[in-house]
């Protein structure tokens, strides 16, 4: 996944702001500070939460597509010299600007990405998740504080909009016709990027499986390009479940994100299908057609598990 907006707008706000402590600062930003502006934080802001002592750091976010109701978020923390800060637990206010008061406030578990002895993304192998619900559209202002060790709070925004760009939950899956081992002929270099190819994931499209009224699971992800240090071993993760479910009759499709598998020829027809803004994607389908669940970016075995196990009724 790239990096997103959300992402990009907190960090320049952080190069250009405040805070309690030094770290993710800078000289420039500490001697343009004037103490009227400390002076007027509102008490209880989201603002004097992120001013706490402490280093105050930017959040890189795994995901950036949201709605109205209940909001998927993984992120990461990052110290000033780009280490991940991992803890199994971050505290989590939410506010609709930096000086409003918090109205829900929450925890982030630290969730392992990948499978063990898998593939990571970088050096990251754990990212934050969290669920809030969101009442409206309208961008949204969130810290995070680890909890334990040294202080440290991050700061990171929501953009929600009126409708997601990707298909929501309870709407009809889209019939592409994915390409699939039968249809081109068993070349691996046209279906996956994968190294060695994912074959049980190409066996079926997504079209012929909800002709069949088939429940199953596609992930739109490409391994080899996976851009950023939050998408994760998505392909891992999808192959992982579907050994755990080989008896549940639910298929499982890997659908690649770039014409021809080259980045500089941009997203294939699929992911426009779909309607894609980001990837990596997974969508869990029942047989009736329609969205039960859907992951933005790295997703945990963990995570994807429960859904299967809602699906199939275990």
């Amino acid at each position: 996944m790239r990096l997103r907006a959300a992402a990009v707008s907190a960090l320049i706000l952080l190069g250009a702001g405040c805070g309690g402590g030094s770290e993710g600062t800078s000289t420039q930003a500490s001697t343009t500070r004037s103490l009227p502006a400390r002076a007027s934080v509102p008490a209880g802001s989201l603002e004097s939460i992120w001013k706490r002592p402490g280093a105050d750091v930017g959040l890189i976010q795994g995901t950036s597509d949201y709605a109205p109701g209940n909001v998927r978020v993984t992120f990461l923390v990052l110290r000033s010299d780009g280490r991940a800060v991992e803890r199994p637990r971050a505290r989590v206010w939410l506010a609709r600007t930096r000086r409003a008061k918090p109205f829900f406030t929450t925890q982030a578990r630290l969730d392992a990405i990948g499978v063990p002895g898998g593939a990571t993304a970088g050096d990251v192998t754990q990212l934050y998740l969290m669920r809030l619900r969101v009442p409206a559209p309208g961008r949204y202002w969130f810290v995070a504080e680890p909890a334990g060790g040294q202080p440290i709070q991050g700061l990171g925004t929501l953009e929600v909009k009126q409708r997601a760009a990707a298909p929501p939950v309870g709407s009809r899956a889209f019939p592409s016709r994915t390409p699939t081992i039968a249809s081109t002929g068993g070349d691996f270099r046209r279906l996956t990027t994968s190294t060695p190819p994912d074959r049980e994931l190409l066996r079926h499209s997504v079209a012929e499986s909800l002709a069949a009224r088939t429940p199953f699971v596609v992930a739109f992800a490409t391994p080899k390009y996976c851009a950023s240090r939050t998408c994760g071993p998505t392909v891992d993760v999808v192959e992982a479940v579907r050994r755990r479910f080989a008896r549940s009759g639910v298929r499982f499709i890997h659908v690649e994100i770039f014409e021809r598998n080259d980045p500089n020829r941009g997203v294939n027809q699929w992911v426009e299908e779909w309607r894609l803004p980001t990837e990596p994607w997974i969508f869990v389908v029942g047989a009736d057609g329609r969205i039960a669940d859907k992951f933005e970016g790295g997703v945990t075995v963990d995570e994807l598990d429960p859904a299967l196990a809602r699906l199939v009724g275990a």
